[in-house]
């Protein structure tokens, strides 16, 4: 396996940007094989001597590894969470070595549907294999594993970045000391199904989604990926939000679709939405994402979702949002009320705003209250008490 670490392996730098690293081949759960996988990843913060400060922080759907920093040319946006890591912030790079990398399965730098197959030098489309939360964990894992981090004090991350905290809870008991899953839980309901379905059959109606092969055929399914992205912000919203935010007031945005008799607020808000994303994303891409998030299941390969759960040894953070319907907080909370039955430690918190499943990209002070007190408390060391006990 090969590492570009800038510094080195031995020397991590105090800032740096986008790296990526050779994991070599993976064999995905559910079948296929990948015979050279790369992951991209930024870094803030420094590792400590005795390597115990260590933060992995999971982005979201469409998220990528570029967490925290201001906005610049290469990222007009800046970093989607830096409003919480930084110097001085929640989790703070002044004491935490902070990861983020791109999943297994993205197209921000990431092995995924758009790399080039190594067998063909063609890219993969659809023919690349199926991967689950698990697999995306896994390479963490192996990712981890080659920049010398020999555990991590705390995994953090919402909405399909919450599945995976909470599958490296499972999955890697004793590897880290704290998990917060942050709007999400072991498995999304049959609504969220639904309306990733709809999202999917918008981009593969699209004619030029050409059954995934549209690489360098100067045509690609940028409308059916916008409509996906319009179906799916509109689940991350609530009803009172939107009528906060939009009501039925006419668009003040600007360039868009004009409709018969005018265009609404939302309405253009959802169109610039849908095109921001088309123009950043791969479509294929989103299709696997979106499939492992909804095939994620905490308790696949066990026994029952208890038996998964009493393997957990971090101490835990779940965060609902009362206002959120593709994760609703009373599914988490029960998430959590389970874990917590099946012996593990668990606290429960709640960002109660009107901003639904978007709530943790956007309510900085709510989610700093949520999140800050487990994030800053010492470790009640959890882990090492039940590992004794075994």
């Amino acid at each position: 396996m090969t590492l570009d670490l800038g510094a080195g392996a031995n020397s991590l730098p105090t800032r740096s940007g986008l790296k990526t690293c050779r994991i070599g081949p993976f064999e995905p759960e559910l079948g296929g094989k990948l015979s050279d996988v790369h992951l991209a990843y930024e870094t803030w913060g420094g590792l400590n001597a005795s390597k115990t400060n260590a933060v992995l922080v999971v982005h979201a759907l469409t998220g990528d590894s570029h967490a925290a920093g201001k906005r610049d040319e290469s990222c007009p946006k800046g970093g989607w969470w830096d409003e919480v890591v930084g110097p001085g912030k929640v989790i703070d790079t002044d004491e935490y070595f902070v990861i983020c990398s791109n999943v297994l399965g993205g197209c921000s730098g990431s092995t995924g549907s758009a790399s080039a197959d190594p067998g063909t030098g063609k890219p993969y489309g659809m023919r690349f294999p199926t991967v689950t939360i698990r697999d995306m964990v896994r390479a963490q894992k192996r990712l981890l594993d080659e920049l010398g981090i020999e555990g991590l004090a705390l995994v953090i991350g919402g909405s399909i970045g919450g599945q995976q905290a909470l599958e490296w809870a499972v999955e890697f008991p004793d590897f880290t000391g704290k998990v917060a899953v942050v709007a999400a839980t072991s498995y999304l309901g049959p609504q969220g199904l639904g309306m990733s379905e709809i999202g999917r059959r918008a981009i593969t109606a699209d004619p030029d989604w050409q059954n995934g092969d549209y690489y360098g055929t100067g045509r690609t399914p940028e409308n059916g990926l916008a409509l996906a992205r319009m179906a799916g912000m509109m689940t991350y919203q609530s009803a009172a939000g939107q009528w906060e935010r939009f009501g039925r007031t006419p668009a003040t945005r600007g360039r868009h679709i004009e409709n018969p008799g005018g265009t609404f607020d939302v309405e253009c808000y959802l169109q610039y939405q849908g095109s921001d994303l088309a123009r950043r994303f791969d479509a294929n891409s989103y299709l696997y994402l979106l499939r492992a998030m909804d095939l994620y299941d905490a308790g696949r390969g066990y026994g029952s979702l208890e038996e998964a759960y009493g393997r957990v040894e971090a101490e835990m953070l779940f965060v609902g949002i009362p206002s959120d319907w593709l994760f609703p907080a009373d599914e988490v909370e029960a998430t959590a009320r389970c874990m917590r039955d099946a012996g593990a430690s668990v606290h429960y918190a709640e960002i109660d705003t009107n901003s639904g499943h978007d709530a943790f990209l956007k309510d900085w002070d709510e989610l700093r209250a949520a999140i800050g007190p487990f994030v800053k408390k010492e470790n009640r060391g959890n882990g090492e008490a039940r590992r004794r006990a075994r």
